[in-house]
């Protein structure tokens, strides 16, 4: 009986790789784990991208918008608090209207934010002293308006004593809050608009895989052309290309969303911050009578920083709509300082009626027309921003609308045509 000799399975193993047929099998094998890695890992980055401007649409910016929401509503209650106190035991029902809305949109900002906590942690901090200080704020307000109307010159103290727990607790807590969600925005930005490099190279790695795989099988076939390789080759290609194009328009509009948006904004919110915050020093420099100086004075200091702001504003609008909503606060904004002159000169040479008339008359001559105008300008341009920016967003996310699925499915292609060009080489080899 002859005994049969079986050769080791490394030496079987490598025996079929040395072979052409092997070799053929290996290249097909490698083809299709290059394409559809390639596809998969494409895919997640635009999936990543997509996800991105899904966050900015929907969370990112509305509570970017929240957040200043509540800075603008407390600084304007503020400064609606002290315009009312001004007005003497009865107040105008219109400025305690306005409070009463500013109470309640700081409120419902709050309670949006707060909704969101989970994706900002850091804000914690911020959202408990705005959540537990407000309704001490609140009833200092109420404290204030009860002695105000029985005549009691203690009203005043209460009404100081608001303002301090406003701008020494409220308000820099609330900036915290809109730094942060601010941030959220440019990160989102960031990772929504940032070069397509890994799509790109994953690309180029298939379409080399390809390459080099066509050489050898025309070496070794004699056949200059494989058409499932070529067609594995061109899906590859249109993939690279098509990633490659939407890529460019959501980096494109996603930096339009930034210039024409979100930065714009950012710029428009703190002058509209920083004129809310002007108004309520003017005023309680009134309400300080003879003892304001303090306010007077960052008055001066808030008032060069909104007048930088406006300029700043001026320069980066690039719609229309907004370039004429600030060119029309740029003038209100000189119009408010020339009435503040007028108050400043009648207070300090004692005239205590005419600056209040000055300050808050309904004359349109006056800071309050002045203020209201002027805020009304910085609302306007705010939204027109806002509009630009979603607009951008939204030509973003369109541009990646149905990518992730064609991705899939070119990558799934290729790895089909390469494994039926291969396989129509190797059944030469039966």
């Amino acid at each position: 009986m002859t005994a049969v000799v079986t050769a080791p399975t490394s030496q079987r193993v490598t025996g079929l790789v040395k072979s052409t047929p092997g070799r053929l099998s290996l290249i097909a094998l490698l083809l299709v784990a290059v394409t559809l890695l390639a596809g998969v890992l494409t895919g997640w980055g635009v999936q990543t991208r997509s996800a991105a401007l899904e966050e900015l649409a929907t969370r990112s910016e509305p509570l970017s918008f929240a957040a200043q929401e509540v800075y603008r509503a407390m600084a304007d209650a503020d400064a609606t608090a002290s315009a009312a106190f001004l007005s003497g035991g009865v107040e105008s029902p219109e400025l305690r209207s306005r409070y009463e809305a500013d109470i309640a949109k700081a409120a419902a900002a709050l309670s949006t934010a707060t909704g969101e906590i989970s994706r900002s942690p850091e804000v914690g901090a911020a959202l408990s002293t705005l959540s537990g200080r407000l309704p001490v704020y609140t009833g200092l307000v109420e404290t204030a308006r009860t002695h105000n109307r029985q005549g009691n010159p203690v009203g005043a103290a209460y009404l100081r004593e608001a303002s301090s727990l406003m701008r020494a607790q409220l308000l820099p807590a609330a900036q915290d809050l809109y730094r942060a969600e601010t941030a959220n925005v440019v990160r989102d930005q960031d990772s929504a608009g940032g070069g397509p490099w890994t799509e790109l190279l994953l690309g180029v790695v298939a379409l080399a895989a390809l390459g080099l795989a066509q050489r050898y099988v025309t070496r070794r076939t004699n056949r200059v052309f494989n058409i499932g390789l070529l067609v594995a080759t061109g899906l590859v290609l249109v993939s690279l290309l098509w990633v490659s194009v939407a890529s460019v328009v959501v980096a494109s509009t996603v930096h339009d969303s930034r210039k024409n948006g979100s930065t714009q904004v950012d710029v428009l919110a703190r002058a509209r911050i920083a004129t809310l915050t002007a108004r309520g020093d003017e005023t309680l420099t009134l309400v300080a009578r003879g003892s304001g100086a303090a306010y007077e004075k960052r008055y001066g200091e808030v008032v060069k920083d909104l007048g930088d702001l406006l300029t700043r504003a001026g320069s980066l609008s690039t719609e229309p709509e907004v370039h004429s909503a600030v060119d029309s606060a740029t003038k209100n904004f000189q119009a408010w300082q020339e009435a503040h002159q007028r108050i400043r000169q009648a207070d300090d040479s004692g005239d205590y009626t005419t600056a209040l008339a000055a300050a808050i008359g309904a004359d349109q001559g006056g800071a309050a027309a002045a203020f209201d105008n002027l805020d009304r300008d910085l609302v306007t341009a705010i939204t027109h921003a806002r509009t630009a920016f979603t607009g951008s967003v939204a030509t973003a996310r369109g541009a990646l609308t149905g990518t992730v699925a064609v991705v899939a499915l070119l990558a799934l292609g290729a790895a089909t045509a390469s494994v039926m060009g291969v396989w129509q080489r190797l059944k030469e080899y039966r």
